[in-house]
């Protein structure tokens, strides 16, 4: 999943750059560009997750049904936030050039805020709010109690992973809607 979220940011950071002249030719959407540039990200997650539930299955630890059903909302949400990053970055990169180095960065020390090498609860109870302010962190931790330890998480937290998806999205939406304009004038 961390795989997925730091290539589709990327790509969808300089997907509009990359397709520039796609923009430039033809009228269309160009929302539709960075959308669709998480695909290839996407389609190895599918992989990957498919071979881990064979692996859950073959070492006598199957995921059931609901664990694969909300691990499967997880990932929709992961990609809605992508989506709104991608939208957001995209436009804003066409200004910022430098924005995929920053951007580099900070999925790099993200990493080690996600917790993806170390299980949260090494980590004191009144740091855990700080590590769920990065955005991946809420569906990794939760990706993993749906198949790994089976359990199912509070309606509140469902909630509140839904209201940061909401609002990563939205955000992404509106900063796309404001610059996209003016993007074939800076590319």
């Amino acid at each position: 999943m961390w795989d997925f979220f730091v290539e589709s940011t990327k790509v969808g950071l300089v997907s509009l750059h990359a397709k520039g002249y796609l923009l430039t030719k033809t009228r269309f959407p160009r929302w539709i560009v960075v959308v669709t540039s998480c695909a290839n990200a996407l389609i190895t997650l599918c992989v990957f997750f498919v071979l881990v539930i064979g692996y859950l299955a073959l070492s006598g630890r199957p995921p059931s049904v609901l664990g694969i059903g909300l691990f499967l909302l997880y990932l929709l949400q992961l990609v809605l936030m992508v989506v709104g990053i991608s939208l957001a970055g995209s436009v804003l990169f066409l200004r910022y050039r430098d924005l995929n180095q920053v951007w580099e960065v900070v999925t790099q020390a993200g990493f080690f805020v996600a917790p993806i090498v170390f299980p949260i609860g090494i980590l004191p109870e009144h740091f855990h709010r700080y590590l769920y302010l990065w955005p991946p962190t809420p569906v990794i931790q939760y990706s993993r109690a749906a198949l790994i330890q089976g359990e199912v998480l509070s309606l509140r937290a469902h909630a509140l992973l839904a209201g940061v998806t909401a609002m990563i999205l939205l955000a992404g939406v509106l900063v796309f809607r404001r610059y996209s304009s003016r993007a074939a004038e800076w590319l």
